[in-house]
């Protein structure tokens, strides 16, 4: 796990080209604190091609360091991620005559990259960003792993030159890039809490979306997709053979991660898909698991106890700890550093902490993300027929007076949303007017696109056209190989939701703390099974996680292996509300926010309802309170 940059610029000598490679390199020095490696090509027309590397030492402690090269050093390469498959990879390579230098996975790859080329990204098992520079015919190869666990960015720099980076900062150490606003990410931003993919925020720089690779030659480079998640053709067989199948592949999806020279744990949040990679863990290692978890001072968003349950049955050396509005108001211009764009996910504010926490005592942690994608834990995902069912009752009900009454009832905004009926009712008023093609828009969206409208100075509203976040969804929606909308609607959640939050967030929050994240549920084999697995063992009746939940009872808790999903809450309503609420007022009311993009007076508002308790618009403050952060960071 580390950090990888550089370019490939047409002008400058060797003094610049080193001093622009240092500098980037320089910039994220944190996603790799054990070793920094460079490698410049020079042209002798001038400027020349550079790669970057920040490493964070897991595998190969000795041999580890990058760039690494091929025998005749024509190819050199900087990676990023853990390939799970390298040792069966290494022994084809070298029964085909290549050389080893190293014990590690990198030098694998770029031997396989003289084997098959660009299509060698279609061999690898595991989480990857990578740069091959190609001195001979001087081409730059950029790729991704299929489900953007590893992050790349990338963007043209004068002269008909690239520059790439494992996080936007990087971009922004080469002087000629600078960052711009781009305001249709800002749109779609307000609406789906993150920049969707491959927007950041920033004009002119780009996301190399997952499961593409792209081969910039002579100034020119298109991603190109070679991965997608399939629904069809269907599996067959008995809901019991099928189950025993899925509980072997989640522990070979396991133990592949438990790979390490360094020390490794757990993170354990109380929910099934935590509980299940502790649980297999817990059966691997000869030795008590070392599991973390999280937690809040306010009751009603708590679910230690869960984890503690959990850790309890598998005798894990288990830690806490628990986050108050100082602990979390603290860390919020440390976030806006560590992901570069705007994100209004409130969770990363927790996992900022309980990553902290965590390397204190190990290196790499284990976790479950990708099971609510992979099996449809969502509760979105059963409330969407019914939904669907609710539209097509008379006008009058629900486009009258359930909004009508959503309007006037307060939600209470101190308990998670999915125990607030409330709200729930609210959501409902908004569900008959996106279609299930962009659930999360319909059950999730901070502000849903009239609300957007409402709240954008017209200019601006102007500038971040055409902006149609619900089409995003259905772009996705529609693409899916599947015959059933469940499994589209998984397929969306895949290519829109996953990368763009989720795994900005793990990512981001680990690697501020030069924290390893590996995520079993995530292993391309492992999806690739639970896509084609019959949607109805993937959902049935508001149980989701069907299958998995069946193939794992025996390994939890009663109360884990039934509970229904819930969300990783914060309290954010209750502290701007509260303790908060002071400092949102003084930082909206006369910030960057009110004056360029938004009308004052919506800001003013909702800052007004919020506090006096006629509306809950926490989510929404909070929102607009990172947005003013990074705005103030960056532009």
């Amino acid at each position: 796990m580390c950090g990888i940059c550089g370019f490939v610029s047409l002008r400058g000598g060797e003094g610049e080209v080193g001093e622009i490679l240092a500098a980037m390199t320089d910039a994220i020095a944190h996603r790799g604190p054990d070793g920094e490696g460079l490698y410049r090509d020079l042209f002798s027309s001038g400027g020349g091609a550079a790669l970057g590397h920040r490493r964070l030492a897991i595998i190969d402690l000795v041999t580890g360091d990058q760039p690494l090269f091929n025998e005749s050093r024509r190819l050199a390469i900087v990676f990023n991620g853990e390939i799970y498959n390298f040792a069966a990879l290494r022994e084809e390579l070298a029964a085909k005559g290549h050389v080893f230098a190293t014990s590690g996975d990198t030098e694998t790859i770029i031997h396989l990259y003289e084997e098959m080329g660009p299509r060698c990204v279609t061999r690898l098992r595991g989480m990857f960003a990578l740069a091959i520079w190609d001195a001979a015919k001087r081409e730059l190869f950029l790729a991704r792993d299929p489900f953007g666990k590893k992050p790349l960015y990338y963007t043209a720099i004068p002269g008909g030159g690239i520059a790439f980076g494992s996080e936007p900062k990087a971009l922004f150490a080469h002087p000629d890039v600078h960052p711009r606003l781009d305001p249709t990410a800002v749109a779609h931003y307000l609406t789906l809490q993150h920049v969707p993919e491959p927007a950041t925020g920033f004009a002119g720089i780009r996301s190399l979306p997952p499961g593409h690779a792209m081969l910039w030659r002579k100034g020119q480079g298109r991603p190109e997709r070679y991965f997608q998640l399939d629904y069809l053709p269907k599996l067959t067989g008995s809901a019991d053979a099928l189950a025993a199948e899925l509980r072997a592949r989640v522990t070979e999806a396991v133990r592949l991660r438990l790979v390490s020279d360094v020390p490794l744990g757990a993170h354990l949040s109380g929910g099934v898909d935590s509980g299940i990679v502790t649980a297999v863990m817990a059966g691997l290692t000869d030795r008590p698991v070392r599991t973390f978890s999280i937690g809040f001072t306010e009751e009603a968003f708590n679910e230690t106890d869960k984890a503690r349950a959990v850790a309890a049955r598998y005798g894990t050396r288990h830690t806490e700890f628990t986050v108050g509005f100082d602990a979390a108001r603290a860390v919020m211009e440390d976030v806006v550093a560590a992901t570069d764009m705007p994100f209004a996910d409130p969770s990363a504010l927790a996992s900022w902490h309980l990553c902290r926490l965590t390397r204190e005592h190990v290196t790499v942690a284990l976790n479950g993300d990708g099971g609510d994608e992979m099996f449809a834990g969502y509760q979105r995902y059963w409330l969407d027929p019914l939904a669907e069912l609710y539209a097509k009752l008379p006008h009058g009900l629900t486009r009258r007076l359930v909004p009508w009454l959503a309007e006037r009832l307060r939600a209470r905004g101190d308990v998670p949303v999915e125990a607030d009926w409330r709200a729930g009712l609210k959501r409902l008023a908004q569900a008959v007017r996106v279609p299930r093609a962009a659930s999360l828009v319909r059950w999730g969206s901070y502000f849903s696109p009239w609300d957007r409208e409402a709240l954008l100075r017209p200019d601006f509203a102007r500038a971040a056209r055409p902006d149609d976040t619900v089409g995003l969804y259905a772009e996705a929606f529609a693409s899916a190989t599947a015959d059933n909308d469940l499994d589209r609607g998984l397929f969306a959640d895949v290519s829109v939701y996953l990368p763009g939050d989720l795994l900005v967030k793990a990512d981001r929050m680990a690697m501020a703390h030069a924290l390893e994240g590996r995520s079993p549920f995530l292993d391309v084999e492992l999806a690739s099974f639970a896509a084609r697995l019959p949607a109805g063992l993937k959902l049935r009746g508001r149980t989701g996680k069907y299958l998995l939940r069946r193939a794992f009872a025996d390994m939890l808790p009663p109360r884990i292996a039934g509970q229904p999903k819930r969300g990783f809450g914060l309290p954010v309503s209750g502290w701007f509300r509260g303790p908060l609420r002071e400092f949102a007022h003084d930082l909206l009311t006369g910030g960057r926010v009110a004056r360029d993009i938004a009308r004052p007076e919506a800001v003013q508002a909702l800052l007004a309802a919020h506090a006096a308790g006629t509306a809950d618009h926490g989510k929404r403050i909070y929102a607009l309170v990172m947005l003013e952060l990074w705005l103030r960071r960056y532009l």
